[in-house]
């Protein structure tokens, strides 16, 4: 699979990240099918948080990929912390604590990513800095990053933080496109003229940080598939129109639609069907015209100026 490199860091990473929210659902064998075929393909980057299954996915996990130092080198393991039930904490001992609790569970000594799970309104960034200091120090984390953070946000952390911060995981799918709506619509007295994130898509671009799409295959907030959904013919149409003209699944199509913003994004699958991944990994191989990126577009109910 094509690689990128992660944000301003040197870590190669494929350009699909395999999301690990929902490997609770399959048994051991199965988990271990899953995992194993995946890196095979070439889909060696395994999204992870502390909250998943609370704890359990990341068990399961490290079960199915046989962990040891071998297979370690071989895989990229990034993971999140930041939510408890209830509330957001970002305090140096709650992720610290969470840090070990996630190295334990994956049976690992190292995270290569770690991300700060959404945005804590009671975040203490200096905190933050001590956190992160220690852990790289002590080698625990490699790479640091945020997740569905706006610019103001990411330069308060970087205030004090003086790690990188090469990942930013944000809600993206070809129905979920405000980071895209608000800058063609600059000026337009619209819906989609709101900047509800701070321009985050430029900022990321600027200060090269990798953006990693969440969700994308969804429309809402977790309220369904937009892939053959009656919900979105017009869009559903397009999709199948162009997947037929390059071989491949609706699957890939969607994936490739998000590939072929020169933003460089890594978005994060959160499908266990082995034959679905599969169809992520191929729009690696597919580079959609311009013409077909805002067909797309425009298909999912976006009007431009």
């Amino acid at each position: 699979m094509r690689t990128i490199k992660l944000g301003s860091s040197s870590l190669e990473v494929p350009v699909v990240a395999v999301g690990c929210m929902r490997i609770n659902t399959l048994d051991g064998k199965e988990a271990e099918h899953f995992v194993r075929s995946a890196m095979e393909i070439g889909a060696n980057f395994f999204d992870h948080a502390d909250i998943y299954g609370t704890g359990k996915c990341e068990e399961i996990f490290a079960e199915a990929v046989q962990m040891s130092p071998q297979v370690r080198e071989n895989i990229i393991l990034q993971s999140k912390c930041g939510i408890r039930k209830g509330m957001f904490d970002f305090s140096k001992e709650h992720i610290l604590n969470s840090v070990d609790g996630i190295l334990q569970r994956l049976k690992t000594d190292y995270l290569d990513v770690l991300l700060l799970h959404r945005p804590d309104a009671l975040v203490e960034p200096e905190e933050v800095a001590e956190a992160f200091d220690l852990l790289e120090r002590e080698g625990k984390v490699r790479h640091f990053g945020v997740s569905n953070q706006n610019p103001n946000q990411i330069e308060l952390l970087k205030k004090y933080v003086k790690q990188p911060l090469v990942a930013n995981q944000l809600q993206m799918s070809i129905t979920n496109t405000t980071m895209i709506d608000s800058g063609i619509n600059v000026n337009m007295e619209n819906e989609a003229a709101i900047n509800r994130d701070g321009s985050i898509m430029d900022y990321c671009r600027l200060h090269d940080i990798t953006i990693q799409p969440w969700s994308p295959f969804q429309y809402g907030f977790f309220e369904g598939v937009f892939l053959g959904s009656d919900k979105f013919p017009e869009l559903n149409a397009k999709i199948d129109e162009i997947a037929a003209k390059y071989d491949v699944s609706n699957t890939t199509i969607a994936i490739a639609w998000l590939l072929r913003h020169p933003a460089q994004m890594q978005p994060v699958t959160g499908t266990m069907n082995l034959e679905r991944l599969q169809d992520c990994v191929k729009a690696s191989d597919v580079h959609l015209t311009r013409q077909e990126w805002y067909d797309i577009y425009r298909a999912a109910g976006n009007v431009l100026p």
